[in-house]
C-alpha cells in the first residue's frame, strides 16, 4: 500500500520556511482535530466531523485540504475518527494508528489504502515531522496522546485523559505550546443532566480532566518557554469557556503565555511558533 507523501498545495499558512502552526479545528464531544503545520509537512490529529465540515474549517483558515500528508488517530471515539475514513480516501491519506484502535474502529473507519502502525513510547516521523505517542489513562483501547516536534519546537495535545499520570506529566513539561483538555465544572457536571452512570464515568480515571485538574496539571508542569495554552475538549453541557479560563488562568497568572479556549462549533485561531 502506498500514501502520498508529497504536499499537493502550498500553504498560505506558513509563508516562511520552518515555521510551525497549529490550528484546533473543532474541539468537544461532538468532533476532534488539530492541524499542525511545520515546512512542507501538514497533518491532521483525529478528523471527528465529516469530510465537508472539516474541508471548511481548515479552508476558512486558509488550508488547502490536499495539502496533507498523513491523519495521526488518538483512540476510536467516534468523535475523533467520523471523518478519518473519508478524508483519507479522497485525499490519498495514509492514515497512522495502533492496533489496538484500528481493531475498534475498522468499521467506522471504512477502508483505508494506507495504513501505519504505531506503539505508543515509539517515535515515528511523517516527512520529518517527529510524533513521539504516549500512553493516556481514557477508557479506549489503546488511546495516545503526542509530542510533535518540529525545528527545534515542541507541542503537546492531551485532550482525553481521566488523570495525568507521572508520564503524561514528563512528555508534556518541556513542550511550547499545551492543547490540554479542561473537559467539566465539577459542580455543573453534579448537578446536570447526565444520568449518573455517565457522570461517574466522566469523573473516573479514564474518563475526562475537570477545571480543577487541569489547573492543577498546568500548576506543575509551568516552564519558562511555555508560549501557548490551549483548553481543549470542554463540555457543551457541563462547562464554560469562561469558567475554565478563570479556573486555568490562575495557574499561569502572571507567566505570559497566552490562554484559550477551544470550542466545538468554531474553528480555533493559527498559532505560530
Amino acid at each position: 500500500m502506498s500514501g502520498r507523501t508529497q504536499k499537493k498545495a502550498v500553504s498560505r499558512m506558513t509563508e516562511e520556511n520552518g515555521k510551525f502552526a497549529v490550528c484546533v479545528l473543532a474541539s468537544g464531544s461532538k468532533g476532534n482535530a488539530i492541524y499542525m503545520e511545520a515546512g512542507d509537512t501538514a497533518v491532521l490529529f483525529d478528523a471527528g466531523l465529516s469530510g465537508v465540515e472539516l474541508e471548511r474549517r481548515m479552508r476558512s483558515r486558509l488550508i488547502e485540504p490536499d495539502r496533507l500528508n498523513a491523519i495521526i488517530v488518538s483512540h476510536e471515539h467516534s468523535d475523533h475518527i467520523r471523518g478519518v475514513g473519508v478524508l483519507a480516501r479522497r485525499y490519498d491519506l495514509p492514515v497512522y494508528t495502533t492496533e489496538g484502535t484500528l481493531r475498534a474502529a475498522e468499521k467506522q473507519l471504512g477502508r483505508i489504502d494506507c495504513l501505519h502502525l504505531f506503539e505508543c513510547g515509539n517515535i515515528f516521523n511523517v516527512n520529518g515531522l517527529s510524533i513521539h505517542p504516549f500512553s493516556i489513562s481514557h477508557d479506549a483501547e489503546d488511546p495516545a496522546g503526542f509530542i510533535v516536534s518540529a525545528n527545534g519546537t515542541k507541542v503537546g495535545i492531551a485532550t482525553d485523559l481521566g488523570i495525568a499520570t507521572g508520564m503524561v506529566k514528563t512528555h508534556l513539561k518541556t513542550c511550547s505550546m499545551l492543547i490540554i483538555e479542561a473537559n467539566h465544572d465539577i459542580e455543573m457536571l453534579e448537578n446536570g443532566p447526565y444520568p449518573w452512570p455517565l457522570k461517574q464515568r466522566i469523573k473516573s480515571r479514564s474518563g475526562h480532566l475537570s477545571n480543577e485538574s487541569a489547573r492543577d496539571l498546568v500548576a506543575e508542569i509551568l516552564h519558562d518557554d511555555l508560549k501557548h495554552l490551549v483548553l481543549a475538549h470542554l463540555s457543551e453541557t457541563n462547562n464554560t469557556p469562561k469558567k475554565a479560563l478563570a479556573v486555568i488562568s490562575k495557574a499561569v497568572n502572571g507567566h505570559g503565555a497566552s490562554i484559550t479556549a477551544a470550542t466545538q462549533g468554531e474553528c480555533g485561531q493559527v498559532f505560530r511558533l
